[in-house]
């Protein structure tokens, strides 16, 4: 099984890319971020043409995640369990589903802006409703994995140049205390091979040259559980998907999977 993690910065904007790709890829499982569309503007038929059946959770705006699958979709969860309002509403930043035997988690982790923004806390709330909410099958025995845009590089080797997010979100002790939480309920990082040059990183700033410079992050990430970690046998990141016109700023990362289900 080939499964995958993909922030589009907007399915609309992106859809001949992500279809074009998604056919020359082979991908099995696609969990998707930042839709920025309704679960009605979804081009759920376009993507039934390829063979893939959806699942979404958006509804419209900046988030909006989504679950694609040719290997079947079933016990579908819509948005995170117990997690935090923002402004009075549960964004739609979560979405479960069984694929093909595996569990899977779709996620667009907060971004939390500012250290002193109340988005900030609501991050961190928000990681800590995740962690109670995955826990009973990251210690289960079927394979499982969260996996999306965690707007959090887990250490200093996951960003171009430490210095340069010094005091600012998606570096700090207390959201790397967060990723080391949800580790800690049964959850392996699956760190991707780098296509280019030696570390995987999977978002570059659409601002200053920062793709062609390589001035980029690592924060979108592939959590499994034990019985997911042992079947991993490649993982990468499609930094090609990066390149030319139209590009999200996001790169997919694909994890190839040996399962004896």
């Amino acid at each position: 099984m080939r499964i995958a993690t993909y922030n589009v910065n907007s399915i609309t904007a992106r859809l001949p890319r992500l279809l074009a790709w998604l056919e020359s890829s082979g991908t099995d499982v696609l969990c998707v971020q930042e839709t920025k569309c309704s679960a009605e503007q979804f081009p759920t038929e376009q993507l039934r043409e390829l063979g893939y059946e959806s699942a979404v959770h958006a509804t419209g705006r900046w988030n909006g995640v989504a679950l694609l699958s040719r290997v079947g979709l079933e016990d579908v969860g819509l948005g995170l369990p117990g997690g935090p309002d923002y402004e009075g509403v549960q964004e739609p930043r979560a979405i479960s589903a069984t694929c093909g035997g595996v569990r899977v988690w779709s996620v667009y982790v907060p971004n939390g802006r500012e250290v002193a923004h109340d988005h900030y806390g609501y991050k961190l709330q928000w990681f800590r409703a995740l962690t109670t909410a995955i826990a009973e099958d990251a210690a289960g025995p079927r394979p499982f994995a969260v996996l999306g845009d965690f707007n959090v590089a887990p250490t200093d080797e996951d960003v171009y140049d430490p210095a340069v997010f010094a005091g600012l979100t998606h570096v700090t002790p207390d959201e790397r205390a967060a990723l080391e939480a949800l580790r800690e309920a049964g959850l392996s990082d699956v760190v991707p091979r780098a296509l280019k040059y030696d570390r995987p990183y999977t978002f570059w700033d659409y601002r200053m040259l920062a793709f062609p410079k390589n001035r980029g992050m690592r924060i979108d990430l592939v959590y499994g559980n034990a019985p997911f970690a042992k079947a991993v046998k490649d993982a990468y990141v499609d930094r090609e998907e990066r390149k030319g016109k139209g590009a999200s700023d996001h790169a997919p990362v694909v994890v190839d999977l040996d399962l004896d289900l």
